[in-house]
């Protein structure tokens, strides 16, 4: 097809359209290092939002959603998705614990998701250390 107010040619779907985004190529050595590294640090800021009363898991989530479409199509993006899940279980859990936390029950789920979030920061980094993907690949 062609366009005669950008001058191009080709079908919508091909890359050479202005209006259709590049399908990204697979990340470089030096990429995927870098991603690898942010992976970490997520996890540590994971990790350290017990002594920053949740602040780094914040700045966590957020720099989580930005980068995403970084780690698509890479092992990242399953430690990204895992990242994201536990933050909002742990706020949905935390929000119910606190709320029962007057009949005492919340207390104890206060005390069963701390141990099951910190399960969930140790086995991510333990799998990000041995470049494991966190979810199998589905058949």
């Amino acid at each position: 097809m062609n366009d005669p107010q950008t001058g191009t040619t080709g079908s919508p779907g091909s890359t050479d359209h202005p209006y259709v985004a590049n399908t990204p190529s697979a990340p470089s050595a030096e990429q995927e290092r870098a991603l690898r590294k942010l992976t970490h640090v997520l996890y540590a800021l994971y990790a350290l939002f017990w002594l920053t009363g949740g602040v780094t898991a914040i700045v966590a989530i957020i720099i989580n959603y930005i980068k995403r479409d970084d780690v698509a199509g890479t092992l990242y993006a399953s430690h990204f998705t895992w990242q994201i899940r536990t933050f909002w279980w742990s706020v949905a859990w935390g929000v119910l614990g606190v709320a029962l936390a007057v009949v005492m029950v919340g207390f104890a789920i206060l005390w069963v998701l701390g141990i099951w979030t910190l399960y969930r920061i140790v086995k991510g980094w333990l799998y990000l250390n041995d470049n494991k993907p966190m979810y199998a690949a589905r058949a």
